[in-house]
């Protein structure tokens, strides 16, 4: 069965998103390069939950990935991708929702729970401090990639230029 896409966060009346969607939409960005052994570590940090709701089984399905020739041309068909989703309501009624690229019903489950726990004020900080591990790991990944683009750059420039 092939997956919904996520609706589109509301936007701000000036057509850009609110802080507190940012904010939800870089967490989510933590959990999806983040193993599933991460993210149990992650949520073994913040305690009990109780009993989570399935509101929709996880599942796995495909999704088609476009892309576009140059960055800005036609858009074409470049394959499917497997993707699985969760959905899981909490005791007090948030709802969390996670999409991953792959076949990881756990991974996806656990950041599902993630989300929904990062939408209750009384658990953003605890849910952004059992993340910062990630985002550590993340920000030294850029680096180090950065690092191996900057070796093999070449600079071209011209010193004189002489008429023909």
């Amino acid at each position: 069965m092939p997956i919904a896409p996520m609706p589109s966060p509301t936007p701000t009346p000036d057509g850009g998103e609110t802080p507190e969607t940012a904010a939800r939409r870089a967490a989510m960005a933590l959990c999806s390069t983040a193993t599933r052994e991460e993210l149990q570590a992650a949520l073994d940090g913040l305690g009990p939950l109780g009993p989570v709701e399935e509101l929709r089984p996880t599942e796995t399905g495909l999704v088609m990935a476009r892309g576009r020739i140059g960055g800005d041309g036609r858009s074409f068909n470049l394959g499917e991708m497997t993707v699985t989703r969760a959905a899981i309501r909490l005791p007090a009624g948030e709802a969390g929702f996670a999409y991953h690229l792959g076949r990881d019903r756990a991974k996806a489950r656990l950041a599902a729970i993630l989300d929904a726990l990062w939408q209750r004020p009384d658990h953003r900080e605890a849910v952004e401090a059992a993340l910062a591990p990630l985002a550590t790991r993340r920000a030294a990944e850029a680096e180090a990639e950065a690092r191996r683009i900057a070796a093999t750059r070449v600079n071209f420039f011209t010193m004189a230029r002489g008429e023909d």
